[in-house]
């Protein structure tokens, strides 16, 4: 999954000052013996790994709308990183004796509908929905991470590292709007769609799913309540307005 610079990122402080107590403190072995947690790692992990096998075939899509022979080699180094963090992904799944593809099959009509709902039409809007839309993603699973057993913390964060689109996509956004100031609106406004479609996906797919829906309000993992979650998406939005400040766009 792609995702901004880490200083942007929503979650950079929040493992700092959360610290690590109760499930945070604990490894896998210990943490999983509940198996109301347990099934929120499943849900978190399905979803992560279909997201990073959806955000592998969408860069291999754009790829192909790449307006020159080294934007497409780009674009397919970092697909092949997102292939490879799905791996991670469903090789954990099955270390600790799930499915991958049943941890995962629920979460494929909300990933898709949201890709339906967002589909690019150029090669600009593209780099913009790869940027903004994933990146706020991330930072919505880099804050759950903070209240994660040990092991399962460091491979989330493991698999949320930026593949390079960051920086790539800010690079030829802005040559673009300079090149023609007109293209800022429009992709400013495109953006903007991108973040509702985002964070209302993220409330969805929590609110379908049980066992993650706890995770967030409290009672599996330390820290968390209804005022917490309130304050995570106020993160959210506001690394969302600095990734468009990056990009030259108005959030």
């Amino acid at each position: 999954m792609t995702s901004s610079d880490k200083p942007d990122n929503a979650a950079a402080s929040t493992e700092t000052t959360a610290g690590h107590t109760g499930v945070a403190a604990m490894d896998w072995a210990a943490a999983s013996v509940d198996p109301q947690y347990r099934a929120a790692v499943v849900d978190l992990l399905g979803a992560l790994a279909y997201g990073e096998l959806s955000a592998f075939e969408r860069l291999a899509e754009d790829a192909k709308l790449a307006p020159t022979l080294a934007d497409k080699a780009e674009l397919a180094k970092m697909a092949s990183a997102e292939f490879h963090h799905f791996e991670r992904l469903r090789d954990r799944l099955a270390e600790i004796g799930e499915e991958p593809t049943h941890a995962m099959e629920p979460f494929v009509a909300a990933y898709d509908g949201f890709h339906k709902q967002t589909a690019p039409s150029d090669w600009l809007e593209g780099l913009v929905k790869a940027y903004v839309g994933d990146s706020i993603a991330s930072d919505f699973y880099r804050e759950v991470a903070a209240r994660l057993d040990s092991d399962t913390r460091a491979l989330v964060l493991a698999v949320l590292d930026d593949t390079g689109h960051g920086g790539f996509a800010v690079e030829k956004v802005r040559a673009a709007i300079d090149a023609d100031p007109r293209v800022g609106g429009r992709l400013a406004l495109w953006a903007r769609r991108l973040m509702g479609e985002a964070l209302s996906q993220s409330q969805r797919v929590v609110a379908d799913r049980d066992a993650l829906s706890t995770m967030l309000v409290g009672g599996v993992a330390d820290g968390f309540d209804l005022a917490e979650v309130g304050r995570m998406f106020s993160r959210i939005t506001e690394a969302h307005t600095k990734r468009m400040a990056a990009l030259g766009l108005a959030a």
